[in-house]
């Protein structure tokens, strides 16, 4: 057994295809077929449900692959390790994030590349559950989410924003209701929000629930931008977390804060508590530290 077979057995389930796997890790796919082949003689496993194509990992090859990521975890960590014995910090830090977080990830991202250029960043949005279950599985370094339901005996936490709920739009094609605008007013509105299953979407779905109200729902989308677009066309409205700098970049629309108080869990960084630790994954949440907010919100 040797880390290439690993690192193939990796790539395999991240492509779901062995082509592509072989693409990535830079061989044939009959060289990338054989070494997973040699992997399943050695432990004496059939790992992988196959024909012509790949269809699924057996249970075995589950839980083998689940060693497999925690060893290359380990073989990657051991040479950050020794990169920051000579003063460097190399490797590639994984950060899982949530969508509209009402915090710009890219102020993270600039001051861990200014002060690590050799740094490379892997960025992936999920939702804050997903967060949680990747960082406990060592499938990402770092996540930004939501911090309602982040366990402290498992989990390293920093707050980075404290939300506020409003009302995205273009001014040329919507005039919200109000001053004030209350939530009957935005349900109102024919409406783009995120997937049911995001943290913040959730929240706005309570807020309206609370109050007897169900949203004019006329786009839904996990992706930031699709909402945005439809904003911009006047397609619908969107409630958005308070951004400055997306209105800074988007200067055709506007936003307007919700009246009626429905409180938001804090926006923060999170680590996995480990020994050894990350050495990537712990020098950037200390990186972070200028960056984060007193448990009150107040910098």
């Amino acid at each position: 057994m040797d880390i290439r077979q690993l690192q193939f057995l990796i790539a395999l389930d991240e492509t779901r295809h062995f082509g592509q796997a072989a693409e990535r890790c830079h061989v044939t796919q009959p060289s990338l077929s054989t070494r997973l082949r040699q992997l399943e003689e050695q432990l004496g496993l059939t790992l992988v449900q196959r024909d012509q194509r790949f269809h699924d990992f057996t249970p075995e090859g589950k839980r083998i692959l689940a060693w497999a990521r925690s060893l290359m975890r380990a073989h990657d960590g051991l040479l950050a390790e020794a990169a920051a014995c000579r003063g460097q910090l190399i490797g590639t830090l994984r950060l899982g994030m949530v969508p509209l977080a009402g915090f710009n990830p890219a102020r993270l991202l600039a001051l861990w590349r200014s002060a690590h250029p050799e740094l490379r960043l892997q960025l992936t949005t999920l939702s804050s559950e997903q967060i949680i279950d990747q960082l406990a599985s060592n499938q990402i370094d770092l996540g930004l989410c939501y911090l309602s339901k982040i366990d402290a005996t498992s989990f390293d936490s920093q707050i980075l924003a404290t939300p506020v709920m409003g009302l995205l739009y273009a001014p040329e094609h919507i005039s919200p209701p109000g001053p004030p605008l209350t939530w009957q007013a935005v349900a109102s509105l024919p409406l783009g929000l995120l997937s049911t299953g995001m943290h913040f979407r959730q929240a706005v779905d309570q807020a309206l629930r609370s109050r007897g109200l169900t949203a004019r729902l006329v786009v839904e989308s996990d992706a930031v931008q699709q909402l945005l677009h439809s904003v911009r066309f006047g397609l619908c409205a969107s409630v958005v977390p308070q951004d400055s700098e997306l209105l800074a970049s988007n200067p055709d629309l506007a936003w307007s804060a919700i009246s009626e108080h429905s409180p938001l869990a804090p926006i923060g960084l999170i680590i996995r508590r480990q020994q050894p630790a990350s050495v990537v994954a712990q020098t950037c949440f200390d990186a972070a530290r200028p960056l984060a907010l007193a448990p009150t919100g107040e910098p």
